[in-house]
């Protein structure tokens, strides 16, 4: 079982902005545990509950110059839930790296923005937006 007050960060590790917050964390004292999302992809319904943790339009959290994004036919005027499907069917669409703690999440640009996770007091939930997926 995960535990509900650490840091979920969803790593990519031939990213180097996602590598550098991974750094960062561990020099931390915080709980982390570590998502390789290629390898385990969030469903549609875990990537709709990080939308609502982010607090961003989900247009703004898609990398819109990787090829799979033209492939899915996305563009400038998509529905979010085409969005979402598209990015549980290409996890690479996803920006990178974000961190989620309790109900909170970021995109980690720059990476010292996961220190924000850090001074958070926030009691996480029962349950959080992004389960480490058994990483």
């Amino acid at each position: 079982m995960s535990d509900p007050a650490a840091i979920r960060l969803l790593h990519n590790p031939r990213c180097s902005k996602s590598r550098a917050a991974l750094a960062l964390l561990e020099e931390s004292s915080a709980s982390l545990e570590v998502r390789l999302y290629l390898e385990n992809p969030l469903d549609a319904g875990e990537l709709a509950t990080l939308a609502g943790g982010l607090g961003a339009p989900i247009g703004e959290w898609v990398r819109r110059k990787q090829p799979e994004y033209a492939a899915a036919g996305l563009g400038p005027g998509s529905d979010d839930a085409v969005i979402l499907a598209a990015m549980a069917a290409e996890p690479i669409l996803m920006e990178r790296p974000i961190a989620v703690r309790g109900e909170r999440a970021l995109i980690a640009r720059p990476p010292e923005r996961v220190l924000e996770l850090l001074a958070d007091e926030q009691a996480p939930p029962a349950t959080s937006p992004v389960d480490a997926g058994g990483a």
